[in-house]
């Protein structure tokens, strides 16, 4: 039941050891800062560091902040573009799940946080370096769907309301979530969803900002998992990979 799942944002690298019976971790996860430049020979090596800290030789789920199909980096908006077109396999090991960060994160808040027993059309977004989503209905998901990209006033939504943002141009809490609000309410229009749920590492900091959003009828919660959540959605990814119960 123990897999190592690992984290790749734009911040930083985290992993850990996860029960995914239970999506717990089961050791004290391990964040190392991501390297800049984020190439693929760095960020493989800051991945063995982690995995070398938990003496881990096992399958293992990585997330990546782009487009990942087949096991194949598609897009590369917030790391080094060297990655479009890499083999996860190749990079991590045969043993590895490469999968995108915000499906982690949602797969584990689906099954373990606040989308759990959710029906309809859910959408995650995590608000970080960039906005990473998921959107899932009556619980199952539609892959790397990326919404962070969608135009908001002339720019790129996570250009506007990421994380990174909010920290750059020193905003007040205030402010960013008028921006939140702005981005998830032209979500709202689009998607018609029955649940917004918000994570990323900010989502520790909602009772900041969540009083700021208001979509009516369309609840907006933080993820139960916080930023944890990627983690415990990749470590699920290699247990299913590798039908580890």
């Amino acid at each position: 039941m123990e897999v190592l799942g690992i984290d790749v944002g734009g911040s930083g690298i985290k992993g850990a050891t996860v029960d995914t019976a239970a999506g717990v971790l089961t050791r004290e996860r391990l964040r190392i800062p991501t390297p800049r430049p984020a190439a693929p020979g760095a960020v493989a090596q800051a991945v063995r560091e982690i995995a070398g800290h938990f003496s881990w030789t096992g399958p293992m789920g990585v997330t990546f902040p782009g487009v990942v199909l087949d096991g194949v980096v598609r897009t590369a908006a917030n790391v080094d573009k060297s990655w479009i077109g890499v083999k996860g396999a190749d990079l991590f090991g045969e043993q590895t799940v490469v999968l995108n960060d915000a499906d982690a994160a949602g797969v584990a808040e689906m099954t373990f946080g606040a989308g759990r027993n959710r029906h309809g059309v859910v959408l995650m977004l995590t608000f970080g370096t960039g906005i990473g989503s998921a959107l899932f209905v009556d619980g199952t998901l539609v892959p790397n769907t990326e919404f962070g990209h969608i135009e908001i006033r002339g720019k790129e939504a996570e250009h506007r309301a990421s994380d990174r943002v909010r920290e750059e141009e020193d905003l007040g809490w205030d402010k960013w979530g008028r921006r939140v609000e702005e981005y998830l309410r032209h979500m709202r229009d689009l998607l018609s969803p029955t649940l917004i749920v918000v994570g990323g590492g900010v989502s520790k900091k909602a009772d900041r900002f969540l009083p700021y959003v208001d979509l009516g009828d369309t609840p907006v919660v933080p993820a139960v998992l916080r930023n944890e959540a990627g983690i415990i959605g990749a470590a699920m990814a290699a247990a299913g990979a590798a039908r580890i119960p």
